[in-house]
């Protein structure tokens, strides 16, 4: 008989019996379930205390400084995690009073000194984010950057931190895309009728009564003769319409001077400037993003990244700006609802087994034979001789009656159901929901292999039981077209197969499909899915068993009424609606084929216009055909597009 386990070495088996005998300790020391008791009744501090007081009395008890260890891990690690969420939450004095119980008991905690070092560092960041606030509202954007660039030393990740460098960045960087404006002398509507006139002429006689300046490329023909002539114009329409009529473009050198250059792909390509623009997606893929812009706005340069769902695009900025009214029109959230679903299955049902059973037959039968002294019979049954007959005794004959002989039923059962299933479904626009609370039942397949004998069986599973399948469609105004799929089911009865001894089931069922448009918080009630069945069987004693009252006594009546019937009601509530887009958004000017995405400056570039048109003096040429048209004044109510007039003598109307 061995007493050590020869596989543990000896040092191990007796470290092991030590430790099974302080465990055995423990559970009777009462200074140890006292420490106990404190630490599971959250006093995880005095259960420390306790044992270390009784760890210094008694210095030779290996059990308190075990159970001492075993209690300080578990209560230190709930403390930490107690102090870091203090932290997160912003309290930092409890979070701060939770480190220092650690390094009570723990002075050489590496988490606890950290957490107290952090929690100085947070107080410090308190007070710098509170003067960079102010900071920012006084417009001292410099003095407050100045502020948090030590925040962001210490911690690169600092919320409060990002989100005012943001709000500085957004305030002082300039941005890629500017809207520029034509800054003219007058913002008078202009009237100005020239033909047949030089080009360099027309930009004269505009920078003469606007005080704009123009450079010109050098390929710019100043000698192509053009005729114009408009009333009532801003300066940006009257700029414009020079261009676009002449095949010329213009780049913004500053506020009131304007490079014009021949509108050619070469020249685009040599002073159009090129803006990149980043758009991170929340609601639409990126690849479909990216399809929509390449077909609206013929942008090649196209980078998809489909990990972050970002799209980068690089074009002028007109093409930027049409890409982000694009991309605003269509990265929209999807609406979200909540279906509020009860269904209600009802039933009912009634048993009666009323009646006195006699039995369906009775019969006389020969036994046959003579019978022996040892109780057998010797002849035929059924067959009876001339000699059975002289020696015939009271076992000849038998009467035969099945069973039972007489059977009086007296049963009535009643009984209702009512099956109840309430559930709440949040689910996203044209996205599928389904519900399924019943049973799977598992249905056995046996195959046999045709040689060899081979017989294999395969398990797939028949759910039975409620089974709701809905789709939301949201419309605007608030509705929400449903649709809804029902069906109920149950086991009728089992089949047992002859030849395998396979079981199958024969399932009952009942199904509605329908389409629904509701109100929000609006409740649709389906009904109608109603079983009804009443069988009657009765057996009676033929004849006797039609009377009237006395055919009761000679007849047995079973009874059998079943009725269940399916209701759902349903009711949606929106959680998030179908946000549909301003006009601004979805509606704007998208230039010319030619050069898609160029926006007009009238449907970007709102130019106040006085009361009082102004008529263009022009100095004299040397063509006859440039004429001039005199000032004029007159009240004008409201803002007057350009029109252009015949040529000869151009009158303002009074």
């Amino acid at each position: 008989m061995k007493l050590i386990n020869t596989r543990l070495p000896i040092k191990d088996a007796l470290l092991s019996i030590a430790a099974a005998l302080i465990l055995a300790g423990c559970l009777t020391n009462p200074t140890i379930k006292e420490s106990r008791d404190h630490f599971d009744s959250g006093n995880g501090e005095e259960a420390l205390m306790v044992l270390e007081k009784a760890s210094r009395e008694n210095p030779t008890n290996l059990a308190y400084r075990s159970e001492y260890f075993r209690q300080r891990e578990l209560a230190v690690t709930q403390w930490l995690g107690q102090a870091e969420t203090l932290r997160q939450a912003g309290q930092h004095d409890p979070a701060a009073a939770i480190y220092r119980v650690i390094l009570k008991f723990d002075p050489q905690n590496a988490r606890a000194q950290t957490g107290i070092t952090g929690l100085e560092a947070d107080k410090r960041h308190r007070v710098a984010i509170t003067n960079a606030e102010n900071l920012i509202k006084e417009n001292k954007f410099i003095e407050a950057h100045d502020i948090l660039r030590p925040i962001f030393n210490e911690n690169p990740t600092h919320r409060d931190a990002r989100r005012l460098q943001r709000e500085i960045d957004d305030k002082t960087l300039k941005p890629a895309i500017v809207t520029r404006q034509i800054k003219a002398t007058t913002t008078k509507p202009i009237t100005l009728e020239l033909r047949e006139v030089s080009l360099r002429s027309v930009f004269d006689v505009i920078s003469r009564t606007t005080g704009l300046s123009f450079v010109f490329d050098k390929d710019f023909r100043g000698d192509q003769r053009t005729t114009i002539a408009v009333r009532n114009a801003t300066v940006d329409e009257l700029v414009g319409l020079v261009l676009s009529t002449n095949q010329l473009e213009q780049k913004f050198v500053n506020e009131n001077t304007l490079m014009i250059y021949p509108n050619t792909p070469q020249k685009q390509r040599e002073y159009q400037e090129l803006v990149i623009r980043a758009f991170y997606l929340k609601n639409v893929a990126a690849k479909q993003t990216a399809s929509m812009i390449r077909t609206l706005v013929k942008t090649r340069d196209i980078f998809i990244d489909d990990a972050l769902n970002m799209l980068v695009i690089k074009d002028t900025p007109n093409a930027i700006r049409m890409a982000e009214k694009l991309v605003a029109a269509h990265d929209l959230a999807e609406p979200e609802v909540m279906l509020e679903v009860e269904v209600l299955e009802v039933g009912s049902n009634r048993l009666l087994d009323l009646g006195l059973r006699y039995p369906d037959s009775v019969a006389w039968s020969l036994v046959g034979g003579v019978t022996t002294p040892t109780g057998g019979t010797i002849g035929t049954p059924g067959v009876l001789s001339l000699t059975e007959w002289l020696n015939r005794n009271a076992g000849l004959v038998r009467l035969t009656v099945t069973n039972p002989l007489f059977l009086l039923s007296l049963r009535q059962q009643d009984g209702s159901t009512s099956v109840l299933a309430n559930p709440r479904i949040r689910v996203k626009n044209r996205e599928k929901a389904k519900i399924h609370i019943g049973d799977r039942v598992p249905v056995i397949t046996t195959t046999a292999a045709a040689a060899g004998g081979f017989v294999s069986e395969s398990v797939s599973y028949l759910d039975v039981g409620l089974k709701l399948e809905v789709e939301p469609l949201v419309h605007l105004q608030d509705e929400i077209g449903i649709k809804v799929g029902l069906e109920v089911s149950n086991i009728v009865r089992e089949i047992r197969s002859t030849n395998s001894n396979t079981l199958t089931y024969q399932v009952g069922t009942r199904n509605a499909q329908t389409n629904l448009r509701l109100k929000d918080g609006e409740t649709q009630i389906l009904a109608g899915l109603i079983s009804n069945e009443d069988r009657r069987t009765a057996n009676r004693v033929p004849g006797i068993g039609a009377l009237p009252v006395v055919g009761r006594l000679f007849s047995d009546t079973h009874e059998t009424r079943g009725k269940t019937e399916i209701v759902l009601l349903i009711t949606p509530r929106l959680l998030r609606t179908l946000d549909r887009p301003d006009n601004r958004v979805v509606e704007f000017s998208a230039g010319t084929e030619a050069s898609s995405g160029t926006l007009s400056v009238s449907a970007t570039t709102p130019v106040a216009q006085p009361s009082s048109p102004i008529a263009v003096p022009i100095a004299p040429q040397p063509t006859p055909a440039v004429q001039s048209a005199p000032v004029t004044e007159r009240q004008s109510p409201s803002p007057v597009k350009p029109t252009l007039v015949p040529f000869g003598g151009l009158q303002p109307s009074p």
